[in-house]
């Protein structure tokens, strides 16, 4: 499950959550700190692991 990382315009706080991609794609995020629905996902880095050696 991918890990999305937000940022807060109302009080600063940035955050990650673990959601499908469909809840992503449907899901108004809310803030855990101070409840506000005012967030930005942030660009953030990835990993992939596959089982095939390169």
């Amino acid at each position: 499950m991918p890990t999305y990382s937000y940022g807060c315009e109302g009080c600063g706080k940035t955050f990650s959550l673990k959601m499908t991609v469909a809840e992503h794609d449907k899901k108004k995020v809310k803030c855990p700190k101070c409840d506000s629905r005012k967030t930005r996902q942030q660009l953030g880095l990835f990993g992939v692991k596959t089982s095939k050696k390169s």
